[in-house]
């Protein structure tokens, strides 16, 4: 990933954008921080948060013209929140504590300020911060300017004063009654300080530069008169800005760079307001007085936080790492650039289920999936994947593209087929009797003839990144799909649907269910409760594709089922975790992921994907598979069926093609390899620690084939049990064991897995 491509994606998440109140803000008060705390009954804090960019808020609680509150998402929800007035309280009831910051050191160049108004005021005060020697001269006797012309009933005389002196406390030095032109003059001036600031306003035909307020006099800074109504924030965001210009001015760099985001500016925060209860603005009772405590924190409340997160609300995956895409590309970015030392992100990478939900929900289509999936090839390309990340599932593939249970046959008496069956190796893996009787009913309603392909389709090692395996298995589907003269392709597997399209895109594919929805298919109108209602998990690799999600509600439909929709459907489906191979890299992630997903409705599921139906029914959740209403008499006692285990998924395939070559083709399979016949005893608790290992049975096999073969092996003298262990692969993998009586096989009681490398010691 290059830096600029970095800061493309970087740019498309807009979380960190100010929420519309700061943005409007001249001098970008955090508005929504301040509610927060206030909303807690935290003055103290609240009052922080303002002061670190408001300078007087005592002032400006009672007098602010507010432009924060014309953009204020709830507006149309209950009122603009009452921002001054919330200010206002903190700066009367709250105590502010300054952070103790290294002495700044004192510079040279001396500046002056002409005028005392809250412009003059921020701008001494911002430069006596950096260090800056500064005067400040006022025609009056008394600091404020203009404040003291608004009625005392709304600014009193004692808050002008008191904040203010705070000023004068900050070392800034007081010239009082000196006014420019009578008793003061500007050519004295110029030739006194290095920089002048005119801050009570200077005429139209003064020429001053709109973004520095530098004026044509080097070293002159000044406002302009301004026609029309006072706005005590701009005036604040007029003496802030001086204050940025001179200092640039004195230390001789750019005046202009890097200050487009000074000042009132629209923002790209987006943030959802579906949902969000009208609750009206909490009237002033007391208008002198302003909120009391009780009815401060009443009003905090009724701000929404504006965010956007969309993203992170829906995908548990970005939420469990407990950030948002701007931070985890840049997390990516810095995992990849790593050249010695521990790859942090390695998992965040390998977690995600690719799955683009987020990209539907995000207001710019910043796919995290994209992200990840660049990152894994990168990472393979450059060898820095580790190698047992996503192995088993490499060997999972590996074994439905073998002999054991890979198949391409046309229909038996047909040379050329219009029709292939494409079952996919999980729903083989999972309910083997299903694409029997799908087989079946085809042969009998597709004209032309249907051959049957049984293998994986590559998308293991597509997620896992292996590109030069997945190719492979490209190539091997396209050698034997122009074996049967390229007929059409069923796909019972939304994934494989999604893979064929997108790398196969020569081969003419259907859906199944688009086929079923067209042709007809053997209705079970057997209601799957009472109330005939249930609710749809569209497989997230049918995201784009509504022509299958249409045909899966209209075969529901004629099986006499209502559909209740889920919250998240079609094109914002989620992921059942087994996309992208979260269910290897994270399973604990993976298991929150499920239990959000069938949490979401106390309806039954009924779904189209096989890995779907298996993961939601393992937690506990009542799914069935669409298969499961069209080819089973009673689908109720299929509702809770548990999923195979990992070894019998691999049974459950190979059985697949030995049954189907023996009835369909009237063939006998050829002989098991030597480890195969190998007969097993596994505990069920042994067998549940297998499962949570992704451990095989034929891994067992495999280990005691070797070792028996080889005596390489340990014996416990207690327990007459055998320890031995056997790497096919990138995976080290260890079995106790002992022979069964009888001696016609072994039990098994316990077996471990681990990457280390056994490396045999050489006798001397």
């Amino acid at each position: 990933m290059e830096q600029s491509e970095l800061r493309r994606l970087e740019d498309r998440c807009i979380q960190e954008y100010a929420p519309p109140c700061m943005a409007a803000c001249p001098i970008h008060v955090d508005v929504r921080g301040m509610m927060a705390e206030i909303s807690r009954d935290d003055l103290d804090s609240a009052l922080k948060i303002i002061r670190h960019t408001l300078p007087f808020p005592g002032i400006i609680g009672r007098i602010c013209d507010q432009p924060c509150r014309a953009v204020c998402n709830r507006k149309d929800y209950g009122g603009s929140l009452a921002v001054a007035a919330l200010e206002r309280i903190c700066a009367d009831l709250g105590t502010y504590h300054p952070e103790k910051k290294l002495a700044v050191p004192r510079r040279g160049s001396r500046v002056v300020v002409v005028g005392g108004g809250l412009s003059g005021l921020t701008a001494a005060l911002d430069l006596a911060r950096k260090g800056y020697p500064v005067v400040l001269v006022e025609a009056k006797d008394r600091l404020g300017g203009q404040l003291w012309e608004i009625p005392e009933d709304i600014l009193s005389r004692s808050v002008i004063e008191k904040e203010t002196e705070f000023v004068a406390n900050s070392g800034v030095e007081l010239r009082l009654n000196r006014t420019l032109g009578q008793n003061i003059f500007l050519p004295d001036l110029r030739g006194e300080f290095d920089a002048i600031y005119l801050s009570m306003g200077v005429e139209a035909q003064v020429r001053v530069d709109p973004a520095t307020l530098a004026t044509s006099q080097p070293g002159v800074f000044a406002t302009r008169l301004r026609a029309g109504s006072y706005s005590p924030i701009t005036a604040i965001y007029d003496g802030r800005r001086a204050a940025v210009s001179i200092d640039r001015y004195i230390q001789k760099v750019s005046m202009t760079a890097a200050r487009e985001n000074e000042g009132p500016r629209a923002t790209r925060l987006y943030t959802n307001m579906a949902g969000i209860t009208p609750v009206r603005i909490l009237p002033i009772v007391d208008s002198r007085n302003g909120y009391s405590l009780d009815e401060a924190r009443q009003e905090g409340q009724r701000c929404i936080q504006c965010q956007c997160l969309e993203c992170v609300k829906v995908c548990t995956y970005l939420e469990h790492y407990g950030s948002y895409p701007k931070k985890y590309v840049r997390e990516v970015y810095n995992n990849l650039a790593i050249v010695m030392g521990h790859r942090q992100a390695n998992q965040l990478i390998n977690s995600c289920s690719l799955c683009s939900l987020c990209r539907e929900v995000c207001p710019n289509d910043l796919d995290m999936g994209v992200v990840c999936r660049q990152a894994r090839l990168t990472m393979v390309d450059q060898g820095r994947m580790p190698a047992s990340t996503h192995e088993f599932a490499i060997r999972d593939m590996q074994f439905s593209n073998s002999e054991k249970f890979a198949l391409s046959r046309h229909q038996p008496g047909i040379t050329a087929s219009e029709y292939v069956f494409f079952p996919g190796c999980q729903l083989s893996a999972s309910a083997p009797e299903h694409v029997e009787r799908v087989y079946a009913q085809l042969r009998e309603t597709a004209s032309g003839g249907i051959g049957l392909i049984l293998r994986c389709c590559g998308a293991p090692a597509e997620w896992a990144g292996r590109m030069d395996l997945f190719e492979t298995t490209l190539a091997d589907f396209r050698h034997e799909h122009q074996l049967l003269r390229r007929p059409r392709v069923i796909l019972a597997c939304s994934t494989c649907y999604q893979m064929f399209k997108t790398y196969l895109p020569e081969v003419e594919v259907v859906s199944l269910w688009e086929f079923f929805d067209r042709q007809g298919f053997p209705a079970r109108a057997i209601p799957f409760d009472k109330k005939g209602v249930i609710s749809i998990h569209d497989p997230c690799t049918t995201r784009c594709e509504q022509a299958i999600q249409d045909s899966v509600r209209r075969i529901l439909d004629r099986l006499g089922y209502q559909v209740e929709e889920l919250p998240l459907s079609r094109d914002k489906t989620e992921c059942c975790s087994y996309g992208g191979l979260m269910w290897l890299a994270n399973r604990s992630l993976a298991k929150t992921v499920v239990q959000r997903r069938i949490a979401e409705s106390p309806l039954d599921y009924v779904t189209y994907c096989a890995m779907c139906r298996d993961l939601f029914a393992g937690q506990g959740k009542r799914t069935l598979h669409l298969l499961d209403l069209l080819f089973d008499g009673e689908p109720e006692s299929r509702a809770m069926r548990a999923g195979p285990g990992y070894s019998q998924r691999h049974e459950n395939r190979a059985r697949l093609k030995r049954k189907l070559i023996k009835e369909v083709w009237g063939e006998e399979m050829p002989g098991l390899h030597d480890y195969d016949k190998i007969k097993l005893n596994i505990p069920p608790d042994v067998q549940t620690r297998m499962e949570e290992r992704l451990i095989l049975a034929e891994d067992v096999q495999q280990v005691i084939a070797d070792v028996e073969a080889t005596g390489r092996k340990l014996v416990n003298a207690k327990t007459g049990h055998f320890l031995a262990y056997h790497r096919p692969g990138n995976v080290t993998y260890w079995v106790e064991y002992s022979p069964t009586p009888g001696g016609d096989g072994f039990t098994v009681h316990n077996a471990y897995s681990h990457r280390m490398l056994i490396e045999e010691g050489k006798k001397l």
